[in-house]
């Protein structure tokens, strides 16, 4: 399957800014299951490209430029092969035991260790044992936008009991590892079709061994990795794996904006996109309505030429 992904985030500043420094893990791994056809990342400033401990391609974007918008686009198309997503092997200089140790956002408390001890310290084969836990977490948090913050632990959100992608993902992490499991984030895109809302996303990888590798755990979807998965970045959580964080300096108030685009086609990734940047024109606080307009019609005339060529 190819996916055209198009990820695009805006940050707009109060003042001008002086400085900023951004690390950017928005390139798609080459791992297993997938191989990039065509990818791009344009931003202002400097970048200088390496390869972090967890073998993801990461990038540190330096900018000196007075700016009072910044915007960072990762764009192409990824072919992906849902029969080899499911399981990877493992990759890097870290060894897989380094994903057993918690970290601020995995830590276990009373509840955490108790689901661990519920599914994970039973008989049977571990990768079921995986599967007990992963209809646990689903059953225990209720997919919710909006009622978390990124900095939340596992303990936190399984007390609330709603929670998104990230979340769960954290949650089961926490139990893997107080199970002996090592377990690791994966951050990333997925195919919903039309409901781009959850275009990005992310999910869990346990270790099962050299002969499986890394298998995977879609907490929301409750599946494992197919065709319709991106993996962008691995790590022992949200932190290691964050498409985008940085620092400034300068700026004062700072309002952000995410447009992720995952389609099958690149007609169908450019009517999503035209529609959420129509979407995001209108949420801003006062739209100009001809900045609407023209928006609109540079969509109706992009589609007619992507009728056109097909």
């Amino acid at each position: 399957m190819q996916l055209h992904i198009r990820h695009e985030t805006t940050y707009r500043y109060a003042a001008p800014i002086r400085h900023s420094t951004q690390s950017l893990r928005l390139t798609p791994r080459l791992d297993a299951g997938q191989r990039l056809l065509q990818w791009t990342i344009t931003a202002p400033g400097r970048r200088a490209e390496q390869r972090d401990a967890h073998d993801n391609v990461f990038h540190l974007l330096t900018n000196t430029d007075s700016l009072t918008t910044l915007t960072v686009t990762a764009q192409g198309i990824v072919e992906t092969d849902g029969r080899l997503a499911a399981c990877v092997p493992s990759r890097g200089c870290l060894a897989p035991m380094v994903y057993r140790t918690p970290t601020e956002l995995t830590l276990a408390n009373e509840s955490i260790i108790q689901i661990a001890q519920q599914t994970l310290n039973q008989p049977g084969r571990l990768q079921d044992r995986l599967e007990r836990l992963s209809a646990e977490i689903f059953a225990r948090i209720r997919y919710k936008q909006g009622v978390t913050e990124v900095h939340e632990d596992a303990a936190t959100v399984l007390a609330r009991g709603e929670g998104v992608c990230q979340d769960q993902t954290h949650a089961f992490l926490a139990c893997c590892r107080a199970g002996g499991v090592p377990a690791r984030y994966v951050s990333g895109y997925f195919y919903a079709g039309k409901a781009y809302d959850v275009a990005s996303h992310a999910w869990a990888e346990a270790w099962l061994g050299e002969e499986i590798g890394w298998m995977s755990f879609d907490l929301t979807h409750q599946s494992q990795a197919d065709e319709r998965h991106c993996r962008l970045a691995v790590g022992r959580d949200y932190k290691d794996a964050a498409p985008l964080r940085g620092i400034r300096q300068g700026g004062g108030d700072e309002s952000l904006s995410v447009i992720v685009v995952v389609a099958d086609s690149a007609a169908a990734a450019q009517q999503q996109y035209d529609e959420q940047r129509t979407r995001v024109l209108q949420n801003q606080k006062q739209p100009e309505a001809a900045d609407i307009k023209r928006v609109e019609s540079l969509a109706a005339a992009r589609r007619q030429a992507l009728q056109a060529q097909q």
